[in-house]
């Protein structure tokens, strides 16, 4: 069964270069679809500093235990599951 995924879309404005559109145009690229693209992947970039940056503390620590005491799986008596 196949199922169909809504995007909610809005209409916005948007200022570019007009020499940068035209080239586009002349390449028949989907000006939507890919600035869609291109502001997916700023936000998740975005996202990822702000959540590394909210974070960063808790990273040092474990980053600092694990320079100090070294990896569980460094224990001979570890094992292999």
């Amino acid at each position: 069964m196949r199922t169909i995924s809504v995007i909610k879309k809005r209409n916005t404005n948007v200022y570019l270069s007009v020499d940068l559109i035209e080239q586009a145009k002349a390449l028949d690229l989907n000006l939507s679809a890919t600035l869609n693209h291109a502001l997916e992947l700023a936000v998740k970039k975005g996202q990822r500093e702000r959540w590394l940056e909210e974070n960063r503390a808790g990273l040092e620590a474990l980053n600092g235990f694990v320079e100090e005491n070294g990896l569980f799986s460094d224990d001979a008596e570890f094992g292999v599951l």
